[in-house]
Formats: C-alpha cells, structure tokens, sequence
C-alpha cells in the first residue's frame, strides 16, 4: 500500500467530521467566554447548525465517492456504508437538539452549553466508529461517544437518580471496554496487526493453522464487549437504570445513536474481520456456521428478556428501555447471517426506529413534565386533554409493535423475510412470538390515554416546537409506512444496498 504524506489526501471527505468538530470546540469555547452575555438557546440552535451543514457534507460525499477512499494507511475509510451510518448519527442528534431545547427550560440542568457540545462530540465518536477501518481508532471513536454519554446521562447533579444511573453506566461501561479490549488483545495477537482488512485474512490464516480455539474466544469477548453499545443480553441490564435516570433527549440520543453506532461497530469488527476464518475442515467459515449461530441466540435472547421484562414495568421510561432490547435483538437478526438485502434491512429499520423513538420520547418528556411524574398512569386521559398527542404516541407504539401501516411494521417485515431467505425458521418464529408479546405493553399505554379518568381534564399545554416536531415525527411514520419504497428507492440509488462481501473486503482506493 502506498505511503502519503499528510498533504497528499484529499481531506474534503472528512469534512463532515471536521464540521462537527470545528462547532464543538467553537461552542465551549463560546460558552467559556460568554456564556453569561449570551442566551444558552444560541449555542442550542449552533449546534443544530452544525449538524445540518455535515449532513450536507455527507451527502455531496455520497454523490462524490465511486468506491471507498481511505486515509492514513487506511486507518480511516470513507465508503457508502459509513456515509448511511453518518446521516442516522446526525438526523438522531439534531432531533435530540431540538427536543432538548425545550426540555432544557426547566432548569434541572445548569450548565445547558456543555449539553449541547458534550452531544456534539459524542456524535463525532459515532461518525468515527463507522469510517474506522482499524482497531485503533475505532476503539478512540467508542471511547469518545461513550465519555460523552457518561457525563450527559449524570448532568442532573441534583437529581439522585441521575447520579445513580451514571455511576451504574460508568461501571457497566469499563467493564464491557475492558472486555472487549481483551478480545482485541487476542486477534493483535493471532494476527499481529490492528488493521480489519488485514484481519480478516490473517485470522483465516490462524484457523487453518489450528488456532480455531483462539478465534473462537476472541469472537466471544468481542461479541460480549459490543452487546453493550446496542443494550444487546447478555450486557443489557444496565439499559433500565440508565435510560430512567438520564434526561429524557439523552435517552432517546443513546436509544438511537449510540446503538445505531453499536451496529455500525458490529459490521466493522465482527462481521468483515472473521468473514474469511475457515472451520478447519474447509467444509465452512466460521462467521456463517459458529459466529452466525452465537449472534442468533443473541438476538433470540435479546427479543425474549426485553419484551418479557417490560411486561412487569409501570416507569414508561424503564419500559422503553426494555424494549430497546427487545429492538436490538430483531436488529441483529439480518446478521445471522447476513444476506444480499442485508444493508438495506439495517438501514431501513434504523430510520424508522430514529422516527418512533425520538417522537415517543418527545412525547413522554411533555407527559412526565406536565404530570411530574414517569408512570404510566401519567398517560391516563390524554386522549381527553390533548387528542393530537395521544394519537401521535399511539402511531408511535404501532410502529414500535410493528402494526400495518408504519414503517416499524415494514421494518420487521423486511427482517423477517430476510430471516425466511436464510432458512433461520426459528429465529423468524421467535420474531413473532415476541412482537405479540409487545402488543400487552404497548397498548397498555394506550389503554391508558383512551380508557383511564386522568387527574384533571384542562387541555393540555404543548410548546409549540415539541408539538410540531411531534406531528412531524408522527406523518413520517405513517408516510413511510405506505410508501416503504421513498426509503429503500434511496438506500438503493445512493448506497448500493447489494451486500457483497468481497467487494467490502477489497482495498480502498487511495
């Protein structure tokens, strides 16, 4: 491979990155200064700013790019599969912005400018896990999503529960690093190098040499550390305690961000690194025989303990923290194994899933204000006190249960064919099992807001951003349920859905 210097690349693909970035240390800077003179809403409404303008970035670089374009050795890698990832990264976080906007006037966080640049740099940890091509800057990446999702979950400092949940997610947190660092150690040292294309081929190498052991437990430590970005069993307890305690934009940022990076970081590490690892027998490879088998009873697991659980939850936050879970087993589905249509199911179910959950939780963050309290029983008679917004939380739940026509139900159907081409019969059947398991807890809370007195009924009162943002959220999701095709017709004009592996394990042009 070519050795460049560092003004021989053509960095215009990176801006997007740089961007973020750039507004980051702008914006603590500009609070450092003059926070005081200047109205906290400003670094608010910069920060949204900066997300818009890299999302343009992103897209001229997917109508510029005609194959992957790499930097530094190929350490970091600009294809179309990192590009999709970026839009949900920066569609998620500028909808975190927006509903924090409001969110932030109650006054429960003080230090309102660090919110908005801590979000920022956590969306640049995202967008560097998903163009990573190597173990080293991947690993700098997650830990920079992951520091800024500490410190955001835990910003309440008043709040008990808040210093609780962080505490809980700091601890949870190093431990899944400190395994997945050790499962790191063991394809370095099968390998000798850090760079996952080169992986992939040397770990082939080492099983047919008869270290399928090895292989094996690097696989397992790498699969336990990762199912802690996606809330994935068997590391997924500490999604409850963490998604009640944080504040209501912050859960929905790692609800969808952070788990949609989770996944990004599972395409690169797990499923190109050990693509081409033989069985030793020569009849096989290993990620389509013993690693697709362990990623399956992942999501088998994942489906079961998040919809079971949730059934025992009255705290709406806590129960939507279980059926993430739940959403992070149905998404690791297309994985087991992954298909032609691969690409095009995880994209397609991440956008819906970004729609649903930002305008839930957009609707529980008025709920629990409004009734000063996160229960389910805070949703008894909203129908009565604000129509608009019991309808719109309904749609919100039907996709979520995957009920025609949302785009939540096209997403699991898509999975669930995908599932069918592969002859996974029993992982299509725990799919559906699981999803009319949903059904109790999802309409629970929709028997609440049609069928239950609620305290008072005096129309509720919606700022009138939150409530725009929630119409929103609520046509796209019943838009892009009768026409799926808006969505795939993209994937596949602009990212090339086609998953073809031995495409995505070719060099990268330089």
């Amino acid at each position: 491979m070519e050795v460049k210097d560092i003004f021989s690349y053509d960095w215009s693909y990176l801006l997007p990155e740089f961007i973020i970035l750039g507004f980051a240390t702008f914006l603590s800077l500009l609070d450092l200064f003059a926070g005081k003179r200047l109205g906290k809403q400003v670094i608010g409404w910069l920060a949204f700013l900066g997300t818009v303008i890299a999302a343009i970035f992103v897209i001229i670089n997917m109508n510029a790019l005609d194959k992957p374009y790499s930097y530094m050795i190929d350490m970091i890698r600009i294809d179309d599969y990192g590009n999709a990832f970026k839009l949900i990264f920066l569609a998620g976080t500028a909808f975190a912005i927006l509903i924090s906007l409001s969110y932030l006037k109650s006054g429960e966080i003080q230090h309102r400018g660090e919110y908005y640049y801590l979000l920022l740099t956590g969306l640049l940890g995202a967008m560097v896990m998903a163009s990573s091509a190597d173990l080293i800057t991947l690993f700098v990446g997650l830990e920079l999503l992951s520091l800024s999702s500490y410190v955001l979950v835990g910003l309440r400092k008043k709040s008990q529960l808040s210093n609780e949940s962080a505490f809980k997610y700091v601890v949870s947190g190093s431990i899944a690093t400190a395994v997945l660092l050790f499962g790191m150690s063991y394809v370095y040292g099968l390998t000798g190098t850090t760079h996952i294309y080169e992986i992939s081929f040397r770990l082939a190498e080492a099983g047919m040499a008869g270290y399928q052991f090895l292989v094996y437990t690097a696989f397992a430590f790498l699969a336990v550390g990762l199912a802690f970005k996606i809330s994935a069993a068997p590391n997924h307890m500490w999604a409850p305690d963490v998604y009640q305690g944080a504040p209501t934009p912050v859960t929905a940022f790692l609800a969808v961000v952070s788990k949609a990076a989770g996944f990004a970081l599972i395409f690169r590490v797990m499923m190109i690194s050990f693509f081409n690892v033989s069985d030793g027998t020569g009849s096989g490879r290993f990620f389509f025989e013993e690693g697709s088998l362990y990623l399956g009873l992942m999501a088998a697991a994942s489906m079961i303990i998040g919809n079971t659980m949730a059934l025992r939850q009255t705290n709406v936050k806590r129960m939507m923290a279980y059926s993430g879970i739940a959403q992070a087993g149905y998404l690791l589905v297309p994985f087991v194994p992954p298909t032609s249509l691969f690409f095009g199911e995880v994209i397609f179910y991440l956008f819906g899933y970004l729609l649903v959950s930002f305008g839930a939780f957009a609707v529980i963050m008025v709920v629990s204000r409004e009734q000063e309290t996160e229960d389910l029983k805070g949703f008894a008679g909203l129908y009565h006190r604000s129509p608009v917004m019991a309808i719109a939380m309904s749609i919100f739940l039907l996709s979520l249960a995957g009920i025609p026509i949302t785009v939540g139900f096209f997403g699991k159907f898509y999975l669930f064919m995908g599932t069918l081409v592969v002859e996974n019969y029993w992982l299509a059947a725990i799919m559906i099992i699981t999803s009319v398991i949903s059904y109790y807890y999802y309409f629970g809370i929709i028997r609440q807001m049609y069928m239950r007195p609620g305290t008072t009924e005096a129309p509720m009162v919606v700022p009138k951003g939150i409530w725009t943002f929630i119409l929103i959220m609520a046509i796209a999701t019943v838009l892009f349920g009768a026409f799926p095709g808006l969505v795939t017709d993209y994937i596949q004009i602009h990212f090339n859905p086609s998953f073809d592996f031995g495409n995505m394990l070719s060099p990268s042009s330089q």
